[in-house]
């Protein structure tokens, strides 16, 4: 249930607003907000944030994570999701934080960020069921993740080919009502219907791994989510770290890497997008872009209630020559954990891109540094909050960004008078280490 929002009285230009998500074009600006004092601040935060805590003891230590998924347009469902738990590998307990931006639609992300926890937990249990006393090398937990993901990208089309005998190669032997009735059969269950939608949708994955030990911590990435890890040193200055690399048309290497396995296609990327239509160069899902068009006219045109427009899809069909040009081979980061203290802690923060644009004209350094030193110096003297502000971290991270101490900033986000999404979808998961 949102906070009620008293009457909207105050101007915001769009300068006002952080981020890259709306322009002039979505004018007209200014346009009205509320203020809000620093108590109901929280309250909105947290209504629009829903924040969620954990504490998981690994190694006879208490350890916490944060989490939060925002989108302040009421009238719009956040296609991000986030995924907090602890893994029983034979008695040891990993941990597996998770973060997803779905694009096109939630049928995919929701599909992956619910199985692809249990795929991976699966997979830990078979390696140590010979010898759950075995310690792991970096290379095999390495090789467990990427393994995980690019299996199950590849199952989502070929459940799909396996439906019909003889798969892409057969396809032109059915007819569109042949196509449509297998397909549609909501008569039967809707099995087949689910597994194709699977096909229409896409997501990035951003997954983290750490050992019962709290020694060994892995990240696997596919798209532009983000890790950074958060240290302090002995002066009291704070170490903000990207740890991984942004797979989009803003990375060089990814666009040099996407026009190198595809030679003589100029119009593999066009200004920044895979075959001019898709942001992120590795994502699950989004088969349109890792099949031949013909998977896509043939079996995702006949899926009902259909479409009403085509002429979008395709036009970067018309460029796809010579399939996958998304990849999901996810880059695989390792790094040994220091012991930490009270004195030097040490934080992972994990995001989707709608953090990242947050924070670009801020400067996502001085954003996260800022937050780190408020949230140790809270800690130490909490009365100076006077009860108002929150102690999810994650939360205290989301204001930050949003301008901080400056309420009327935040309160520009939080209240604008808009019906379409003025921010991308945010989600935030914080977790001490």
């Amino acid at each position: 249930m949102f906070a009620e929002r008293p009457p909207l009285h105050n101007l915001a230009y769009l300068h006002d607003i952080p981020g890259t998500r709306v322009g002039p074009e979505d004018g007209p600006w200014p346009r009205s907000y509320q203020v809000l004092d620093d108590s109901e601040i929280w309250k909105e935060l947290s209504a629009l944030a829903r924040p969620q805590s954990w504490s998981f003891r690994t190694s006879g230590e208490v350890k916490r994570v944060d989490s939060l998924n925002f989108q302040p347009c009421p009238r719009t469902r956040t296609q991000d999701r986030y995924v907090v738990k602890q893994l029983d590998i034979h008695g040891k307990m990993w941990t597996l934080t998770a973060v997803f931006d779905g694009h096109l639609g939630e049928v995919t992300v929701e599909h992956v960020a619910h199985h692809l926890p249990i795929i991976i937990r699966d997979s830990l249990r078979n390696t140590f069921h010979a010898n759950p006393t075995c310690r792991p090398t970096i290379e095999s937990i390495s090789d467990l993740l990427s393994h995980a993901i690019t299996s199950f990208d590849d199952a989502i089309s070929r459940d799909v080919l396996d439906i019909f005998p003889g798969g892409m190669a057969k396809l032109s032997q059915y007819s569109d009502a042949e196509l449509r009735y297998t397909l549609n059969d909501h008569h039967a269950g809707g099995r087949n219907y689910k597994k194709a939608r699977l096909c229409m949708y896409g997501t990035t994955a951003l997954v983290v791994l750490v050992d019962p030990e709290q020694e060994n911590l892995w990240i696997a990435n596919v798209g532009d989510c983000q890790a950074i890890l958060v240290s302090s040193d002995l002066s009291g200055d704070w170490n903000v770290e990207v740890l991984t690399n942004t797979h989009n048309g803003d990375n060089d290497a990814e666009v040099e890497r996407v026009r190198r396995e595809h030679p003589g296609e100029p119009e593999c990327v066009v200004d920044g997008r895979v075959l001019g239509a898709l942001a992120p160069t590795r994502c699950m899902g989004d088969v349109a872009f890792k099949q031949p068009p013909e998977f896509t006219r043939r079996i995702l045109y006949n899926l009902l209630p259909g479409f009403h427009d085509t002429s979008p899809w395709e036009e970067f069909l018309m460029r796809n020559r010579t399939p996958p040009y998304i990849s999901a081979t996810p880059d695989i980061t390792h790094r040994r954990l220091p012991h930490c203290t009270p004195a030097s802690p040490q934080y992972l923060i994990l995001n989707s891109d709608g953090f990242t644009d947050l924070v670009h004209d801020k400067g996502q350094q001085r954003v996260v540094s800022n937050w780190a030193r408020q949230m140790i110096l809270e800690a130490q003297y909490p009365d100076r909050s006077q009860g108002l502000s929150s102690d999810n971290m994650a939360l205290r991270l989301l204001r930050q960004a949003l301008g901080g101490e400056d309420g009327t900033a935040v309160s520009a986000v939080l209240t604008l008078d808009m019906d379409t999404p003025w921010i991308d979808d945010t989600t935030v998961v914080v977790q001490q280490l």
